[in-house]
């Protein structure tokens, strides 16, 4: 530091002078001692004083504060905010991808497996099915389901088929006739079937109260099997025809086992 001393023509004069800040000693040169003064590592100081003489008491003037280049880096280090600080990791784009084909496969699944019922088939109906024989002869109603193993059609409706069908199995017969076994070419003459699947739907003793053709509202079969169960007179949906597939293509094979009703 120097230390600035007024001359007649109000000019300062500066003569050599240390201070030091505390925390640790040093010398402190004047002209007229040394003498030890602490050292502050963290500021440097500049004063000027009027007078030279150290004995007498004055104040010097402090002209600026000035941190040490040091604690500046280490000020700025130490307040500065990272910029990743607070801040969630953001998903990249494979993360983002395979969420997408998750959900995707998540609600592909949720659709077929309440729209198809994924494990019911053909064979489980006609496997679950009384023979025709029987059906005619418990004295409850019924209802015929001509179909073919090949009909895209009564593959798709089977799960629909099935539900009405564990509802109401204590009080309707279920029957299920494969078009290409010869031994029912009586019975698709007798119901008229032209296309499959076809529904018959017969009352306690046996007569037909209407049909119903092809791929249809669930609620359609529904209502028509409640009707029967009832007993009432007649069913809701007696004629009505939807998509189905075409009886004149059905494959004709020989009878392996004649008691078949399948």
């Amino acid at each position: 530091m120097s230390r600035v001393s007024s001359n007649p023509l109000a000019l300062h004069r500066c003569w050599p002078y240390f201070r030091a800040a505390p925390q640790s000693s040093s010398l402190v040169a004047t002209p007229s001692a040394v003498r030890f003064r602490p050292r502050n590592r963290g500021l440097r100081i500049v004063a000027c004083e009027a007078n030279p003489n150290p004995t007498e008491s004055s104040t010097p003037e402090k002209l600026f504060l000035e941190p040490s280049s040091e604690d500046d880096s280490t000020t700025d280090q130490s307040t500065s905010p990272s910029p990743n600080v607070g801040l969630p990791d953001l998903p990249n784009r494979t993360f983002n991808r395979q969420i997408a084909v998750v959900s995707a496969l998540a609600a592909v699944g949720l659709f077929l497996s309440g729209r198809l019922d994924f494990g019911v088939s053909l064979k489980d109906l006609t496997a679950a099915a009384l023979p025709y024989e029987e059906a005619l002869a418990n004295g409850r109603p019924t209802v015929v389901e001509f179909y073919a193993d090949w009909c895209e059609v009564c593959r798709e409706l089977a799960p629909d088929i099935y539900k009405v069908e564990q509802q109401y199995k204590d009080r309707v017969n279920f029957v299920m006739l494969n078009v290409d076994n010869t031994k029912w070419e009586q019975e698709l003459d007798e119901f008229g079937v032209e296309g499959i699947p076809h529904f018959a739907f017969l009352d306690r003793e046996g007569n037909e109260e209407g049909n119903v053709v092809g791929r249809l509202p669930r609620n359609y079969l529904l209502e028509n099997v409640d009707a029967l169960a009832r007993g009432e007179a007649s069913i809701p949906h007696a004629r009505v025809v939807g998509q189905y597939s075409s009886a004149e293509a059905r494959k004709i094979h020989q009878v392996v086992d004649p008691r078949s009703h399948g």
